[in-house]
């Protein structure tokens, strides 16, 4: 155990562990799991990078971050620490070189994303290899009732099992006690093994101010200026806000620039680049910007949107001050903000009637049978993530069981004439490869190959083919695409009523809805809240904390925002008149749920595919009720 410090020092220059970093150490050292809860910016990267170096095989680190990813990879290897990662944004070179690099031990950790386990390519290279730990970051994903549920963080100790993982370590700063729990449950990691080191930093100064829409900018600007100098974050809510906000800063001299999704990846590379450099950046951004982002000194971290939970508040404003240095965290609290996040959340639940279309189409199908989720998505009308949720359920209550993901769709093109390609093989093995090459049919310079139909022709399974092109791919005889994820399922029971489940799947679904809308009220109620918000905040993530802090909204003023109301809309608009011809040219719009997610400007697949996104009246009552724009459509 003496060399954890020997390698702290030698490799990460430090003198001392933060808290509960020597702890978390110490247990994975020792052949055990653990957990780390940690707050934003506690350390709990070090947790798997420094037994990674101590333990013999490959550390797998699961996040489904790439800002992380790379940051953190970045900052490896300028210490000399062999570290990579797999992810959407590698050319088929760069990832058989990491993939090579890995199957010869040169690398110590290796990232990828959750959804890297979907391919069935990556399984079979990483079963091969030897995992002494299997890290997983943003565990809190894995409990349906954290508040950033993602359903393939479910199988991840399936995965870890097949992968032979030594240990688990689960890692998270946005955990309650309920979903601790979770966590240590899915992971089968022993109590005495969670290391919880408090959510409480005294240098972060947190303050909420109530504002109105117009005169919100005339805030920020003002604490821009009131604060001291240094690199900030704006949070925004929407896209356009925060370009629109950011174009505002640069008109009047402040540095911002603006990171959202919408941008293209080589932009989104270049902003963050330019904030990583800079000592007095400013970037106004959605939620996409910030997650794993290891910079120490940034002074300030503004909410112009509301944040949507507690859970995202503490993540955001814990990107403030990692360097113990004093930090100041404002909240604008704007009424306006209420609709268009509530709106969100009703967005996300499907209507009775696609939910019962779902249950019927799945349970229409073969006892064995696949799906595309996208297919699936649009043609119910569910969202994605929404969709994936649902199939878990039915997967939980026993009456669906998920097969490993795969692809459709092979391809590949030939680096070498078919005879070169043979040459370096002899006897079955090369008898067997060009057999496969008869299998495949050519459409220019590539080659089309169905797995299946190949594995019956031949006499063979499907992976074996799979390792064989796999094989040829890394030896750089070919290349090799895929596409068409097809998730398998094999049905375990029939429901006694089908219209029975699809009522109960909804019900669930409102049931998450209304979870959603209790924590944005609980932001509102933090925000509004007559004692110390330091003190409540962290006893909603479990802390116990006896003194006021001293230095959040109440501390200083003795008072806080007022309690948010609902602003007065008016519903009545121009838009009406123009509906009954937009409904002639699409008919789907009759459906009442679907217009108003089309005026309220909250996406959905079926709107995506008619590509109404773009449409003038797309968002044209945004700043109204979802509930009220439904109830005057129906009504």
């Amino acid at each position: 155990m003496s060399d954890i410090h020997t390698a702290l020092q030698q490799h990460f220059g430090f003198d001392q562990f933060n808290a509960g970093q020597e702890q978390v150490i110490k247990h994975l050292l020792a052949g055990d799991s653990a957990t780390a809860i940690f707050p934003t910016g506690g350390g709990k990267s070090l947790c798997y990078q420094l037994p990674a170096l101590l333990l013999p095989g490959l550390t797998l680190v699961v996040s489904p971050l790439i800002a992380l990813m790379k940051d953190q990879i970045d900052a490896l290897q300028k210490r000399g620490i062999a570290a990579a990662r797999l992810d959407s944004t590698l050319s088929a070179d760069e990832y058989r070189e990491i993939v090579n690099q890995a199957r010869d031990n040169q690398l110590k950790l290796l990232y990828v994303a959750p959804e890297r386990f979907n391919n069935e390519r990556f399984r079979q290279t990483i079963e091969r290899l030897p995992i002494s730990l299997f890290a997983v970051d943003e565990a809190h994903c894995i409990s349906e009732w954290g508040h950033n549920f993602r359903p393939d963080y479910l199988k991840l100790p399936a995965f870890a099992q097949r992968c032979g993982a030594e240990r688990m370590l689960a890692l998270t700063a946005t955990a309650t006690p309920q979903v601790q729990q979770d966590i240590c449950r899915a992971f089968n990691i022993k109590p005495e093994c969670m290391v919880r080191t408090g959510f409480y930093r005294p240098n972060l100064t947190p303050l909420s101010h109530n504002v109105s829409a117009q005169n919100r900018d005339e805030m920020l600007h003002s604490r821009l200026r009131t604060n001291p100098a240094g690199a900030s974050i704006v949070y925004v809510t929407l896209q356009h806000t925060a370009e629109e906000v950011a174009q505002q800063l640069a008109d009047s001299g402040f540095p911002a620039r603006a990171y959202h999704a919408g941008l293209k990846t080589e932009q989104r590379v270049e902003v963050q680049e330019w904030f990583m450099a800079s000592e007095h950046a400013i970037v106004v951004a959605t939620i996409a910007f910030g997650m794993g982002v290891d910079k120490a000194n940034i002074r300030a971290v503004y909410h112009y949107n509301l944040p949507k939970s507690l859970e995202n508040y503490a993540q955001e404003i814990g990107r403030a001050g990692r360097d113990g240095q004093p930090s100041v965290c404002d909240m604008l609290v704007c009424a306006d903000d209420l609709t268009v996040l509530e709106n969100f959340i009703y967005g996300d639940t499907p209507t009775q009637a696609s939910l019962q279309s779902l249950v019927s189409d799945l349970f229409s199908q073969a006892e064995q049978f696949d799906i595309s989720s996208y297919e699936l998505s649009r043609r119910h009308d569910i969202r994605p993530l929404v969709l994936r949720t649902l199939l878990t359920y039915l997967e939980l209550d026993g009456y669906l069981q998920a097969g490993t993901a795969f692809y459709a769709n092979y391809r590949f093109k030939p680096l070498q004439s078919s005879k070169a390609i043979l040459a370096n093989f002899q006897g079955e093995k090369q008898a067997f490869l060009a057999q496969i090459f008869r299998q495949a049919s050519q459409a220019k310079t590539w080659f089309d190959i169905d797995l299946d139909k190949t594995a019956q022709a031949i006499g063979s399974n499907r992976e074996r083919i799979l390792r064989a092109l796999d094989y040829l791919a890394e030896k750089n005889y070919l290349e090799v695409k895929v596409s068409g994820v097809r998730n398998p399922y094999r049905r375990l029971k029939m429901p006694n009523n089908l219209m029975e489940l699809a009522v109960e799947l909804h019900q669930r679904t409102l049931k998450r809805e209304q979870s959603e809308l209790a924590r944005l009220q609980q932001v509102l109620d933090l925000a509004s809240l007559q004692s110390c918000q330091v003190n409540a905040l962290a006893h909603h993530f479990g802390d116990t904390r006896s003194q006021p802090c001293g230095h959040c909204s109440w501390c200083l003023d003795g008072a806080t925002a007022e309690p948010i109301k609902h602003p007065q809309v008016n519903i009545e608009s121009p838009v009406w008149p123009q509906l009954q011809a937009l409904q002639q040219q699409y008919p789907l719009l009759n459906e009442p749920h679907l217009l108003a997610r089309l005026l309220c400007g909250i996406s959905s697949p079926q709107l995506s595919r008619e590509k109404l996104g773009k449409h003038p009246l797309f968002g044209a009552l945004q700043q109204v009720p979802f509930k009220a724009v439904l109830a005057h459509i129906s009504g």
